[in-house]
């Protein structure tokens, strides 16, 4: 397979992107083995033509991003605006958000966010028992839009106050393995 992998942080005194840098290497160590890889680490720029020829020539897309203010950074939202284009990404259709052109392939969203896991999924809490991927249905669509097909999203939890790298590194191998090693193409 063919695999991008994006770092989407966007380095903060008070958020340096460790963790998200660590994981990041995670990822591309557990795929390199069988599969071709491209990377791009959005904050150290990046050429708006070569990211698009990165998406036509992948299989799968995995986006490594923290949550910053219940969305993603700017610089990934702004990657977005710049690279996903009319007529090579999506296009006109008859029915409103079927006009995908990247329907061969899928996408994976690696998160990390302060917020703790409970937080999602218990209904007296912020987020009323909504799921992660119902908190971020607006990214999904985002992919969706473009024609891709969902890989379940991978996120840890509560980093800040109750950090567990080794932990973190073991549920995302885990994840790897089932979702991204497993696939048949």
């Amino acid at each position: 397979m063919k695999i991008l992998v994006i770092n989407g942080h966007k380095y903060y005194p008070f958020a340096q992107g460790r963790l998200n840098k660590t994981l990041f290497n995670k990822i591309i160590e557990l795929i390199s083995l069988d599969n071709d890889v491209k990377t791009t680490i959005i904050e150290n720029g990046y050429n708006t033509d070569e990211e698009i020829e990165k998406f036509l020539w992948a299989d799968i897309i995995i986006f490594q991003t923290p949550m910053n203010w219940f969305a993603v950074p700017y610089i990934l939202k702004e990657y977005f605006d710049n690279v996903y284009r009319y007529g090579i990404f999506y296009e006109g259709s008859k029915n409103y958000g079927e006009g995908g052109l990247l329907k061969n392939k899928k996408y994976m969203y690696s998160i990390t966010m302060n917020s703790p896991q409970y937080a999602f999924e218990q209904t007296d809490k912020f987020f009323d028992g909504r799921g992660l991927d119902e908190v971020i249905i607006a990214l999904h669509k985002l992919q969706q839009y473009c024609g891709m097909e969902k890989i379940e999203t991978f996120a840890v939890y509560d980093v800040v106050k109750n950090p567990d790298i080794s932990l973190y590194l073991a549920n995302l191998e885990k994840h790897i393995k089932k979702y991204i090693l497993n696939i048949n193409h």
